[in-house]
């Protein structure tokens, strides 16, 4: 009976160390760099749409400004945060500014094709073989 106890409050003590496994955790627009590379001022709206998709945020009281955001949070760092934001002038691509994981996003697409996780449009590219 002793020896019992004795292993519960071990196992609950040892649940308090930090040894619980903490996973990586990727929220937000997966921006491809090529498409990004595409992205020129005097685009039309449903151009940026085709290249980037539809971005994690629209202010309905700024309708011309377009932020696709992601998050990064990995075991033991500090949560990371991109801001890519475009702004329009009516349905024209005005200015385009700040930041997106390029490198992060191509290894986080590539690990996440292993396992189908991909927009359906990318897994009909890859099953076609291009």
């Amino acid at each position: 009976m002793r020896l019992t106890a004795l292993g519960l409050f071990s196992a609950l003590l040892l649940s308090g160390c930090g040894i619980i496994y903490k996973v990586d955790v990727y929220q937000g627009n997966l921006l491809d760099e090529r498409n990004v590379a595409q992205l020129k001022t005097g685009m039309s709206k449903r151009q940026v749409l085709s290249l980037l998709g539809t971005p994690a945020v629209r202010d309905p009281f700024h309708s011309e400004r377009w932020d696709y955001v992601a998050t990064q949070s990995q075991r033991g760092s500090e949560t990371e945060i991109k801001n890519l934001s475009l702004v329009f002038d009516g349905d024209t691509l005005a200015s385009i500014e700040g930041d997106y994981f390029p490198k992060q996003d191509e290894a986080l697409r590539q690990r996440l094709s292993r396992y189908g996780n991909l927009p359906k449009d990318e897994r009909n590219k890859r099953s076609r073989g291009g």
